[in-house]
């Protein structure tokens, strides 16, 4: 899409927010239903085309992806009344006789730009929340997932006019150009390189924005921890989606006297779950391209690796690995990985874990598993990350009575159901003063008795 058309899209949807059509609740609900329905209709068209790009079964797309959407519409539909309407707050006796509250409006015209590694659900969902607060939005899908980013812009076509929702196709030279633009609002999911630039070309024009981000997401295994359903879970959040997983457990940080006993029901649940041949399992994803295909590998110590290991470059997968005896100064600890490694490291202490989780940058993501409720909460105390789990991994992002989101390196602010609604928000505040009494007090020339009566208001 060339420049000029990007620039057309804006203006149209800047002129279409200023008619005021948006600002219907009734407007904003017609407009959920049909998204809806237009997924329930394209239902398998959008599996087909997330099974092209990462090689997800059905079952997983729905479950991680369509299930979700169609969960937050639902969760929007029945609330949004309550989100919309204004709310009454305290009126000071100086400000009295008055009615205070706090209106919520929409910022105007959005972006959303989103990922690949989910390319349906990082792309719909924030779209759900700013239909749902009275916004217009322009969406900017990845380019790594140009199947799933076909059937995105078929849906939207179908359902709205490009002046209400519109999508934008394309790579790098389309991101710099949108970028340029003056958005009321940017939402960005995507890695922390990326998120840098955003901030940096939002600055320009004083754009707010939210950065979903990820990082290395701990998971501690404690020496109180259940070991079996611990690997079974872990097992499950690692590996789910081949890795790609933002907030996916990126490395394991065991209590040393556990650890050999841990990574033996590892092994157990990796092929319990995915056969002894997972690169022949049908249901088993693939690594979205090559360049990350060969990143992956460059993060894999073959002196370390204690289970699978093996690819298949035609095919793009890697099988579920482990790599035990890990330090914080390896080659995998680095980065994020975002692919089917798990590195284990040991901690002595907890004061040591927490010591050294917090000299790290915060991550998207922290899990604990632990029977220990000290233990647990003292690790969720004093230790920063966006959110997470006490014995399980992944399902703190799958509610919509939960905002999600990271802090600092890991992104700036949060969505999903009501924070997902605020985001897209802007809350004016707003006195509304009466006219049949004007207290003289706060008009030169001041006298005494003002200043008395002024202590009595404001006290």
């Amino acid at each position: 899409m060339t420049e000029t058309e990007i620039k057309k899209i804006v203006q149209e949807q800047r002129t279409y927010y200023y008619t005021g059509a948006t600002l219907s609740i009734d407007a904003r609900i017609l407009a959920l239903k049909k998204l809806k329905a237009c997924i329930l209709k394209h239902e398998a068209d959008i599996n087909e085309a997330i099974k092209k790009d990462l090689g997800k079964s059905a079952f997983e797309s729905y479950m991680c992806e369509t299930g979700l959407v169609l969960s937050e519409i639902s969760y929007m539909l029945k609330h949004i009344h309550s989100f919309a309407r204004e709310k009454a707050v305290h009126t000071p006796l100086a400000q009295f006789h008055s009615r205070s509250y706090k209106k919520p409006s929409p910022y105007g015209v959005v972006l959303i730009m989103s990922p690949w590694n989910y390319p349906f659900l990082l792309t719909i969902d924030p779209l759900v929340d700013a239909i749902a607060a009275g916004n217009t939005a322009v969406l900017k899908p990845s380019a790594y997932s140009p199947h799933t980013s076909e059937i995105i812009q078929a849906m939207i076509q179908e359902c709205f006019d490009s002046k209400y929702v519109a999508v934008v196709t394309g790579g790098r030279a389309e991101n710099t150009c949108l970028l340029s633009e003056h958005f009321d609002y940017i939402f960005f999911t995507g890695s922390q390189a990326v998120g840098k630039e955003v901030m940096r070309q939002a600055s320009a024009h004083l754009t707010p924005v939210t950065l979903e981000l990820g990082g290395k997401s701990p998971c501690i295994v404690d020496k109180d921890a259940n070991l079996k359903l611990a690997a079974k879970r872990i097992v499950f959040g690692k590996y789910l989606n081949c890795g790609q997983t933002c907030v996916a457990p990126d490395y394991i940080y065991c209590e040393r006297s556990v650890k050999d006993r841990l990574v033996k029901e590892i092994k157990k649940q990796i092929q319990k779950q995915f056969g002894k041949q997972p690169l022949n399992r049908e249901n088993y994803g693939k690594i979205i391209n090559e360049k990350h295909f060969d990143r992956i590998l460059g993060l894999m110590d073959s002196a370390k690796i204690v289970y699978g290991g093996n690819f298949d470059r035609a095919t793009l997968r890697i099988e579920p690995t482990v790599m035990d005896n890990v330090t914080f100064g390896d080659v995998v600890m680095q980065e994020e990985i975002f692919g089917p490694i798990m590195p284990i490291l040991t901690y002595d202490s907890l004061d040591e874990a927490i010591r050294n989780i917090n000299a790290m940058p915060h991550p998207l993501a922290l899990y604990i598993f632990t029977n220990n409720s000290y233990v647990a909460k003292k690790i969720t105390s004093r230790c920063g990350f966006g959110g997470g789990c006490i014995n399980d991994t992944i399902i703190h992002l799958a509610t919509s009575e939960m905002g999600f989101g990271g802090f600092g390196e890991s992104g700036m602010g949060s969505y999903h159901g009501k924070d997902g609604f605020d985001t897209f928000s802007h809350y004016k505040s707003i006195i509304d003063k009466k006219t049949w009494l004007d207290l003289p007090m706060r008009y030169q020339p001041y006298k005494k008795l003002n200043n008395k009566l002024i202590h009595i208001f404001l006290k």
